[in-house]
């Protein structure tokens, strides 16, 4: 279940967080793995350790806001591997402030990792999913990164939620355009919720400076009182649905949201 042997997957932001462990559970699972991102020691780090136990990865550097960033990175994936079966639009930030406290270029930002990056990883590695994609039963993937910030609304960020909205309309609309133009590369998302990574973490801090204090511990077990399945969620929560997502057991899903919070939106 949930194997990926023998395809090709590129991930953007993966050096660590929720990229990392998927580049890694993707590569258990049977996948040859390129990991994108800016973090160039830890990328090339995680890049090892995937080898290390056995699996093929390759690190190259990524800046997701540039076109030309992303054509050589995935030129140097399929050059490599041979083909591309998998995009993982994984990279993205998260600037932790309200519409009168965010500046503009906090929002421009925003919108070129978060959205013009989902964007033009799509159109790099659509040439060679387009191939890929007919020599498989189940046809190439795209997973896109969103949030359940972009299902709901968020009382801390509305801009970060306005930006994963757009990549949860985005996963649909492509998903759509790709079955009108007969290709066979299915488009999902998933929705995680609060995970506990360097993100996360981000969020207790803003959640503790909004009540007017320092204590993040108060704010974690706030966020954690959310989650009626009585724990918050951790990197490989998220990697094992992004896994599937790519594999062929979700052969008949495109266009849909694959939501992991612990029951956050539930309420």
């Amino acid at each position: 279940m949930n194997r990926l042997d023998g395809k090709v997957a590129f991930l953007s932001g993966a050096a660590r967080g929720i990229g990392g462990a998927t580049a890694k559970l993707m590569a258990q699972a049977g996948a040859k793995v390129a990991i994108g991102d800016v973090l160039d020691e830890r990328g090339r780090q995680t890049a090892k350790e995937i080898e290390a136990a056995g699996g093929q990865a390759l690190y190259v550097p990524l800046d997701v806001t540039k076109e030309a960033s992303w054509a050589v990175a995935i030129d140097a994936a399929v050059k490599r591997f041979g083909a591309l079966d998998v995009l993982v639009n994984n990279a993205g930030i998260f600037v932790g402030k309200g519409v009168e406290d965010a500046s503009l270029d906090d929002w421009h930002r925003l919108v070129a990792v978060n959205l013009t990056g989902v964007v033009l990883g799509t159109r790099a590695a659509l040439p060679h999913l387009k191939v890929s994609g007919p020599k498989s039963a189940h046809g190439a993937a795209i997973v896109n990164l969103a949030s359940v910030a972009g299902l709901v609304g968020s009382q801390l960020d509305p801009l970060y939620s306005l930006t994963k909205g757009g990549v949860t309309l985005f996963t649909k609309s492509t998903a759509l355009e790709f079955g009108r133009k007969g290709y066979k590369i299915r488009v999902n998302s998933i929705h995680p919720g609060l995970i506990e990574t360097d993100m996360g973490q981000q969020t207790f801090v803003m959640r503790a400076q909004a009540q007017g204090t320092n204590d993040t511990e108060k704010a974690r077990q706030t966020t954690l009182g959310l989650h009626p399945i009585g724990r918050l969620g951790v990197a490989d929560d998220i990697a094992k649905g992004i896994v599937f997502l790519a594999s062929d057991d979700a052969g008949f899903m495109t266009g849909a949201g694959l939501v992991v919070d612990g029951g956050w939106t539930a309420h």
